[in-house]
């Protein structure tokens, strides 16, 4: 039995390698392939950018399939890098080939055998990265022609608008446009082939077209009870349900629109150049729609959370023109439509373009004009998101800027810049409609928040969830700004691949995959780590016999070790090689000496009150003239709460490097003593007598040791004596202290015994001059005429 299953175990392994055999050699033929391919056309890429003839869509085209080879070389690049780690571990192992030879013939061949097998693996990966460095290279090549045509053209100084020479002309071409289109339109419709699509699709059509004109009549209703129906579910959120019905607005006609577009093309009564203009419309409705919502959103009169404030007298008209400023866009598109349908010449495309650009400049100046005035009487005022987002300045700098451009861009038009003037007013529309959007989906989930967290729609405004959502539209509202100003969607895909792609560090490339895996294996190790402290601290170690500081020690270093070692995990889960960091890490080690020295004294010193605990959480210190008892020991510094009830910070290194005074270091036990002073001539015995009764009767005072009387010395103005006693527990030193003066101040009168003060004696240097008449009184000579000061009490 033992020996069939060793047969079946070798047949199966024979099996399997010979399964992987085949699908690497299949694999391998798939990137030969590809290859092959890839150098036809990176051959024909070549000849296009040398002969600059194409036109940019025929340029576009082959971008994206160049694209889609450099994806397939750097996926390749990555292949059999398990393998290639393990090859080099293998040949790590084998140490350094000997240089004068005398190698041994086993480890030799073995060398020789992973040398090869590592050059097999290694060469499909050169390869790619030769391909994926030519197809950059090739495509940087492709995005330099498309942008300086695209240079060029708005640079490019045509016919004059203004010259009438080009007015006629340009009538004509205009006219011709539409008698063709109405040819085209009429010669489908006496098409007896367009008749019989119609009948056959004329049920589809009658129910498309009802479909889109109830869209259209109804919506305005529709979205009333939409919103009425919103409103059931709460008093809140009046700015949440108002928002979503005013969406409706947008959806309903938008679908209506549709419907009806659906009918058109189904009836077939349109030429080639009606069906291309069939084909824009919903674009265009979807313009006029949009803005119509931004002009009602922005100075609609109910809207209480206003974005920008306007006097009632002003909403109307600002509202008109941003629905006249859609009219312009889609003025222009239709323009730029003609353009491509029509072979016209360049004064008559000038002609057709200067009205729009002029109108659309002049109702932008109005616009800007208007607001500019408004916020300067209304004292800088924005709306209250706007405020929360800090917009008061940026909207009134894009103010101006619109205001200047909407000046420059007909003088260019004029000029004969057609294309550079276009390229100027019409963006800026688009941009003050896309930072209106903005504030308004801010204020939306302002009020969202306010609603869910029930803290209320003015609350919400002024939260940092409001300046957090502010700051996140701005940020995906920067490709679409992008895109406005000129850019091609192939440079916005262009700069995400190369954020994909990453960088190279050393032998490690830093992505955003690897990123997020470090982020992810760190904050996991990072969670760990605090659960474990958690545990430790409430559950595991109070039930042990260790004391607290020492409790506390263990519990930090806890944390310090589960840190760095999630750290380690995170960088090894990264990709990333250690040894390439640990020369990055020497390097700045360097710097971190000269410029942190303080802090890293200070941590290692934390480290060394952790292990040593010279100090312990709860003890009684006094450090650099600070008393009080230390209520926490992390790190950096040391936390001394005082006797007044106040925090003193004390850095770690002055703990270890300086002079700390512990008085509960190890047990509490603690000596306190008590001067008392009697008058001379009072009996020392009874004296010593009633001090030892009143130390022994206290409480707090131990046994054994006994306390102790000492008479200390014969003083200027009593005799000295102390009270020496040590207590069950030094942090009640004052209060026994206060004790047991209180007793003594009791039994002293009960005893008789007088507690002296300090006396001084006063000579007087002319105490003739005190005297009427010049007599004779104390003289300071003559010890009889001496005047003695009565006893003081000293200040």
């Amino acid at each position: 039995m033992s020996a069939l299953r060793s047969v079946c175990q070798l047949v199966l392994a024979l099996v399997f390698l010979a399964c992987s055999t085949v699908a690497q050699a299949q694999a391998t033929q798939q990137d030969r392939d590809n290859y092959q391919k890839w150098l036809g056309v990176a051959k024909r890429a070549e000849n296009v950018v040398d002969a600059n003839r194409a036109s940019s869509a025929s340029l576009e085209k082959l971008r994206l399939e160049i694209v889609d080879y450099r994806e397939i070389f750097a996926s390749s690049r990555e292949e059999n890098t398990d393998r290639i780690r393990t090859l080099q571990s293998q040949l790590n192992a084998l140490g350094p080939e000997p240089e004068t030879g005398g190698e041994p013939v086993d480890i030799a061949k073995l060398r020789l055998q992973l040398n090869e097998q590592m050059g097999e693996l290694k060469v499909p990966r050169v390869v790619a990265e030769e391909a994926y460095n030519r197809a950059n290279g090739l495509i940087g090549e492709i995005d330099r022609i498309i942008r300086d045509r695209q240079a060029r053209l708005l640079l490019d100084r045509g016919p004059s608008p203004l010259n009438p020479v080009y007015w006629p002309i340009a009538m004509r071409d205009i006219s011709n446009m539409l008698t063709a289109t109405w040819n085209e339109t009429a010669a489908a419709w006496q098409s007896e082939a367009a008749r019989e699509r119609m009948r056959r699709n004329l049920p589809v059509i009658l129910l498309l077209v009802a479909l889109g004109l109830v869209l259209l009549l109804q919506s305005g209703r529709w979205s009333e009870r939409l919103g009425e129906y919103f409103r059931q579910f709460g008093g809140r959120g009046t700015g949440v349900w108002r928002f979503m019905v005013s969406l409706a607005k947008i959806v309903f006609p938008m679908l209506g629109t549709l419907a009806l577009v659906q009918a058109v093309s189904l009836a077939g009564i349109l030429g080639v150049r009606g069906e291309l203009a069939l084909a824009s419309v919903p674009k265009w409705a979807l313009t006029l729609l949009v803005f119509n919502w931004l002009g009602d959103q922005l100075y609609s009169r109910r809207i209480e959370n206003e974005v920008i404030p306007i006097p009632e007298n002003r909403r109307t008209e600002m509202k008109f023109y941003v629905s006249m400023l859609a009219v312009m866009l889609v003025l222009r598109d239709m323009i730029g439509l003609y353009e491509q349908i029509e072979n016209i010449s360049d004064g008559s495309r000038a002609v057709a373009g200067f009205p729009v650009i002029l109108t659309a400049g002049l109702l932008l100046l109005r616009l800007q004009y208007v607001g500019l005035r408004v916020q300067k009487t209304t004292g800088e005022n924005v709306g209250a998101m706007a405020r929360t987002a800090g917009f008061s300045r940026i909207v009134r700098a894009i103010r101006r800027m619109a205001i200047l451009l909407a000046l420059i861009s007909p003088v260019l038009a004029a000029f004969g810049y057609i294309h550079a003037a276009e390229a100027v007013v019409f963006p800026v529309i688009l941009t003050l409609a896309a930072i209106s959007g903005v504030l308004i989906l801010q204020r939306f989930f302002g009020d969202l928040f306010g609603w869910l967290s029930g803290t209320g729609e003015v609350a919400a405004r002024d939260s940092l969830f409001s300046v957090l959502v502010g700051f996140f539209l701005i940020l995906a509202c920067l490709p679409l700004l992008a895109l406005i100003w000129g850019a091609r969607v192939a440079d916005l895909t262009e700069l995400w691949a190369r954020f994909l792609e990453g960088y190279q560090m050393g032998d490690s490339r830093i992505s955003p995959t690897s990123f997020l895996s470090f982020a992810l294996v760190f904050v996991v190790g990072y969670s760990a780590t605090r659960l474990l402290q958690g545990g430790l601290r409430n559950s595991l170690l109070p039930k042990t016999s260790i004391d607290p500081g020492r409790q506390n020690a263990i519990v930090a270093f806890t944390g310090y070790l589960g840190i760095f070692l999630a750290g380690l995990l995170a960088v090894s889960s990264a990709g990333l090689d250690l040894s390439s960091l640990a020369i990055v890490a020497g390097a700045l080690s360097v710097g971190i000496g000269f410029g942190l020295q303080t802090i890293v004294s200070n941590f290692v010193s934390g480290i060394i009150l952790l292990i040593e605990r010279p100090i312990s959480k709860g003890d009684w210190i006094n450090v650099a003239g600070q008393m009080g008892y230390v209520r926490d020991i992390s790190v950096r510094a040391t936390r001394i709460e005082t006797f007044d009830r106040t925090d003193v910070i004390v850095p770690n290194s002055d703990l270890i490097s300086g002079m700390v005074t512990n008085y509960t270091r190890g047990n509490t036990v603690g000596r306190v003593i008590v001067p008392v002073g009697v008058a001379y001539g009072t009996d020392t015995r009874l004296v010593e007598k009633i001090l030892l009764e009143i130390a022994v009767a206290h409480p707090m005072v131990l046994a054994n040791p006994s306390p102790s009387i000492v008479f200390q010395r014969f003083g200027a103005d009593s005799l000295d004596f102390e009270i020496r006693a040590i207590l069950r527990d030094v942090n009640w030193s004052l209060s026994v202290r206060t004790d047991l003066n209180h007793e003594i101040a009791r039994r002293f009168v009960e005893e008789g015994i007088e507690i002296p003060f300090a006396q001084r004696d006063i000579w007087l240097r002319n105490p003739e001059a005190l005297l009427p008449g010049g007599g004779v009184g104390n003289d300071p000579v003559n010890p009889s005429n001496r005047t003695s000061d009565p006893q003081e009490k000293p200040a």
